[in-house]
């Protein structure tokens, strides 16, 4: 009985890692509301480990599995995948841009009938989110310059275009740290402060994973796992950054800009 396949795609081994990412998530979510409500942040920092040692394990054998079975139809389908999955991001973004502009092309007598709502102090969009914007903008282009390195096979200069857009993304993060913490609204001072914090705030965890998978294409890249004409994962990576890209230029033009009143 053989056991060679007479098919080019690839068929995963049974794994435990879905498991384990479906249980640290679960544990995330009681630890999140048991912190919430002030009963301390062990089980909370328990989730995170445990999500953190899932992550490092599945992408451990994902890289493993790479190296021997992710031929040229495999990694066709990846990215289909992978652009089924930004496709589904936008969606996600599309739910808080609904509730923004529901809110704001309409306002209610309860907020005075004007956008923003009276009395409420908004972010001038030309300080912290105009220099974000150009730190992202320049981040998609040191990306760009990375990728365009990597298919003339000049690893040097693809790793130094990604360490820069990996110091841009924390950047970034840094900004828009600073920027809630000096708001003058909070997440419960209403309708836009609830609007503006949601959007805003996943945009920001979404770099935030962009930033995770940039460091992880970097180590690759230092181990020699990309090459030329194979280097699937710091494409998709990149889609994921412009991706990231795209959704901060209408965050800021319709959020920051028009939705500011100035």
């Amino acid at each position: 009985m053989t056991t060679s396949k007479k098919h080019p795609y690839h068929l995963v081994e049974p794994s435990p890692w879905p498991f384990m990412g479906a249980l640290s998530a679960f544990i995330l979510i009681i630890g999140t509301v048991l912190f919430v409500r002030k009963y301390g942040s062990y089980v909370l920092w328990a989730g995170v480990g445990l999500l953190i040692f899932t992550t490092i394990g599945w992408w451990r054998d994902i890289i493993k599995e790479a190296k021997t079975e992710h031929n040229e139809v495999v990694r066709h389908g990846f990215k289909w995948g992978i652009a089924l999955f930004i496709a589904s991001e936008f969606m996600f973004f599309v739910a808080f841009f609904w509730a923004y502009f529901n809110a704001s092309l309409i306002p209610t007598a309860e907020i005075g009938g004007v956008w923003p709502p009276k009395g409420l102090k908004t972010i001038d969009p030309f300080d912290l989110p105009y220099l974000n914007t150009l730190i992202l903008l320049l981040s998609g282009t040191t990306v760009t310059w990375a990728h365009h390195a990597m298919l003339e096979n000049n690893t040097k200069d693809s790793l130094e275009k990604l360490a820069i857009t990996i110091l841009l993304g924390i950047c970034f993060l840094g900004v828009q740290a600073y920027e809630y913490i000096h708001a003058d609204f909070a997440f419960k001072g209403g309708i836009y402060p609830s609007t503006f914090y949601m959007a805003t705030g996943f945009h920001g965890f979404h770099v935030f994973i962009g930033v995770i998978f940039l460091i992880v294409c970097w180590f690759r890249g230092h181990l020699g796992h990309f090459s030329a004409t194979d280097h699937f994962g710091f494409e998709a990576a990149a889609w994921y950054w412009h991706f990231v890209d795209v959704i901060w230029l209408f965050l800021f033009v319709s959020i920051y800009w028009v939705g500011s009143g100035s």
